[in-house]
């Protein structure tokens, strides 16, 4: 498929009777999103490099007074998710930071001796997200000052990622949720342009750069090797750092890997088998061959990448007719309502010590079972952009419905167990993401 360079122009095709997905928010006004026309996104183009990046947020500024007013108003299910918000050990005033100088996943290793300390980042990371949604919904500075603690210590203190392969999950999962946190703080007037300059060019130099070394050459590795989750937290966080810092080339090398990267972040590998009528609501997920656990951390770094997009105005959620509806639809059909599936079989680059990693190929006959039903704070916003946004029929949305209700009100960092796992996500997403 060929991407063509300049403005942003959708190759799509009007439908008039089926669902289907929206264009680019581009033209919204006021940091409010407006309900495209209804459309199936084709390709997505990428504007010249000089073009500046927005900065709206992950969630806008109109966005969180409407929560705000909520809040106030003690309207469900707001309400109860800003509790579990305040309620959370993470965003609290007196948190203290725990910044590492050499942040280790994957140690133990022949690549790095040292042990694995990247529980120091996945809390802090949470931590300065928290603080800063509490400063975004009180204006009280001192959540917002606390948050800006956590991050400059980091940038202060942390000089690279270490570990064998697995240091390129430090890098995308903490590296978005960093990123993140810092562009949520970037118009908090405390914080000294000094520091936050500093704290940009840290998130470049130090995951960044492991970012680009991972989706550009995989470790040496077949591109579709490692799982999809491993390319998508990766492209969470070079396109998350793009827009914290201003680089379009880093945005718009995201949004073209997205549509034919090699490797399994690539949508139609991510995505890997839409299904044909009666089940064409529904497509199969390159990892759910592999167990369930993953399967859901790969939907829920995919519509992270989906999020960061829309906030620029380009329509990820509706590429290839909705597909990613259709992935959530049947990951929540399997995981939430605990019913069959159609299944696709997989061949998995899974490769041997004597003929390379990923030359030699493993079929995954059949679904994976192990972890099916876990809980993942990742629902809400999935439903409420197709459901509120798009305004796709409930049928089509139904499956989702049913995960939102599965983990209402959604937490974050610190509410799903002390393991890693339970913070890969930012989370919150029935405070953030609830639309009438």
């Amino acid at each position: 498929m060929e991407i063509f360079k300049g403005n942003i122009i959708y190759k799509i095709i009007a439908l008039a009777i089926i669902f289907t997905s929206c264009s680019s928010n581009d033209g919204n006004k006021d940091n409010e999103t407006t309900t495209p026309p209804t459309v199936n996104v084709e390709v997505i183009e990428t504007l010249d490099p000089s073009v500046p990046m927005k900065h709206n947020g992950y969630v806008t500024n109109a966005e969180f007074a409407s929560i705000k007013a909520k809040i106030d108003a003690n309207q469900e299910p707001w309400i109860s998710g800003y509790n579990k918000l305040i309620a959370n050990s993470h965003a609290q005033s007196t948190y203290v930071a725990h910044p590492v100088v050499k942040l280790v996943r994957g140690g133990k290793s022949a690549e790095e001796p040292d042990p694995d300390n990247y529980g120091a980042a996945f809390n802090d990371a949470a931590a300065a997200y928290q603080l800063g949604l509490r400063w975004k919904l009180t204006g009280d500075a001192t959540y917002a000052q606390a948050a800006v603690n956590i991050l400059n210590s980091w940038a202060s203190t942390c000089e690279r990622i270490s570990g064998d392969s697995n240091s390129a999950l430090a890098a995308g999962i903490y590296g978005y949720q960093f990123a993140v946190a810092g562009e949520q703080l970037r118009t908090y007037s405390g914080w000294a342009a000094t520091d936050f300059t500093k704290y940009k060019e840290w998130m470049r130099t130090v995951f960044y750069n492991l970012n680009y070394s991972w989706l550009s050459t995989h470790f040496g590795c077949h591109p579709q090797h490692a799982w999809s989750n491993w390319d998508l937290c990766n492209m969470a966080s070079v396109m998350a750092i793009g827009i914290l810092t201003d680089d379009r080339n880093l945005y718009n090398y995201v949004i073209d890997y997205y549509q034919k990267g090699k490797g399994c972040g690539n949508n139609f590998v991510t995505i890997f088998e839409p299904f044909p009528a009666p089940n064409d609501n529904m497509a199969q997920m390159q990892e759910s061959g592999r167990d369930q656990g993953h399967c859901t951390l790969s939907l829920a770094l995919l519509t992270t990448v989906c999020q960061l997009a829309w906030s620029q105005g380009d329509d990820l959620w509706g590429f290839r007719d909705n597909i990613v509806l259709k992935a959530s639809e049947y990951v929540a059909k399997y995981n939430v309502a605990y019913l069959n599936v159609p299944y696709t079989v997989y061949s998995w680059h899974e490769g041997d010590p004597w003929t390379g990693c990923g030359v030699k190929l493993t079929e995954l006959p059949t679904i994976g079972s192990s972890g099916r039903g876990g809980g993942r704070p990742m629902w809400a916003m999935i439903y409420n952009h197709y459901a509120k946004i798009k305004k796709v029929p409930a049928a089509s949305v139904y499956y989702t419905s049913l995960g939102v209700k599965s983990v209402q009100p959604e937490g974050g960092g610190g509410d799903y167990g002390n393991n890693s796992g339970g913070f890969d996500q930012l989370g919150f997403g029935t405070l953030l993401f609830t639309l009438e």
